[in-house]
């Protein structure tokens, strides 16, 4: 089953959105939710969640694009290759490390988890629409052995995302006539 959470931004109009919409249920997605949780919290977001639980208690058929016993490398290049259509995969010596780390305590059978911008297939975000030609840069790779994955990082990404550049600790301060707490409304 497949969800296509619609973001709504203000600058959006419903025919944009309908649009949008249409178009992901017309390509064979399950259901597709505007959604607000950006403006809203967790409101603008119960109409997706109730899509995603239904979605959820549908028969599915999922399979990886690779054989999870491969090595970390040949599924990370199966993905590079077949779903972002890259020419190849260049590891970073940091990359190339915790490769041999993960796979030296067993990690190595592990699916992978993509972390890269979300504006392209490939690992500049300036390289818009579907992108060839293009080798994938890995910087690192990382394990949350917890969740199950591994994550490689390609390019600049970040992990954490949605954090300020200036921390919001610079803001809190306590009124000592007081002893209020300010900044944290």
């Amino acid at each position: 089953p497949v969800v296509i959470a619609v973001n709504q931004f203000a600058s959006d109009t419903p025919a944009e959105l309908e649009a949008v919409r249409s178009a992901a249920l017309a390509a064979g997605a399950d259901a597709a939710v505007v959604c607000n949780h950006h403006g809203l919290g967790g409101a603008g977001a119960t109409d997706l969640a109730e899509a995603v639980d239904a979605a959820c208690a549908k028969p599915k058929s999922f399979k990886f694009l690779y054989d999870a016993t491969l090595p970390i490398k040949t599924k990370i290049e199966a993905i590079a290759k077949e779903c972002y259509r890259a020419d190849g995969v260049e590891y970073l010596p940091e990359a190339e490390a915790a490769i041999e780390k993960y796979t030296r305590m067993g990690y190595d059978k592990l699916p992978i988890c993509m972390a890269k911008t979300q504006y392209s297939f490939s690992h500049d975000a300036t390289l818009k629409g579907a992108p060839t030609g293009f080798t994938l840069p890995i910087r690192e790779v990382r394990a949350s052995v917890g969740a199950g994955f591994l994550f490689p990082l390609v390019g600049t990404m970040m992990t954490m995302p949605g954090l300020p550049t200036r921390p919001c600790f610079y803001d809190i301060d306590v009124d000592t006539s007081t002893g209020r707490v300010l900044g944290l409304s």
